[in-house]
């Protein structure tokens, strides 16, 4: 066989990030401001090779933020590839209420400059539209997990 017709020379390579999604008692939405972008973002980043999409997670948390926290749960797997950095992989995890933890966020200042909470209606005026969508998707999906596209559901209806 030529190594043109190696099948796996057209397998997807993705790109593979890990999200942390925070809400606190009133619904707001935890959101970072990376040093090195004018949007902001949601805690985490990319997944690193042979560590778990959980455990980029875990360690994305602790090091943006200064705090160990586990993924509860995951909430949404979203396929959103980029036109410079092709196929993504994007999952959002649950993590949970900081309760009295975000008293102790310490930002990574290579990083990070500033965090807040955010309401979800304001969420569009923060973070890029996808990461918007896929944040609502993942809020609305009622304790289940949800495959998403661009943060929309496969069909293009946002939940």
């Amino acid at each position: 066989m030529l190594p043109s017709e190696d099948p796996s020379s057209t397998f997807a390579t993705p790109r593979v990030a890990a999200g942390a999604l925070f809400l606190d008692g009133a619904g707001r939405v935890l959101v970072v401001h990376p040093v090195y972008k004018d949007m902001w973002d949601i805690p985490g980043g990319y997944v690193e090779r042979g560590e778990s999409p959980a455990a980029a997670c875990r360690r994305e948390v602790a090091e943006e933020l200064g705090l160990e926290r586990t993924p509860r749960r995951l909430i949404a797997v979203d396929w959103a590839p980029h036109e410079r950095e092709g196929d993504k992989l994007l999952f959002l995890f649950d993590c949970g209420d900081l309760g009295a933890d975000q008293d102790r966020i310490r930002l990574a200042a290579d990083e990070l400059d500033r965090w807040e909470w955010v309401e979800l209606a304001e969420l569009d005026s923060y973070v890029l539209p996808r990461l918007a969508r896929r944040i609502r998707s993942a809020i609305g999906a009622g304790g289940g997990v949800f495959y998403l596209e661009h943060g929309r559901t496969p069909g293009g209806s946002e939940r």
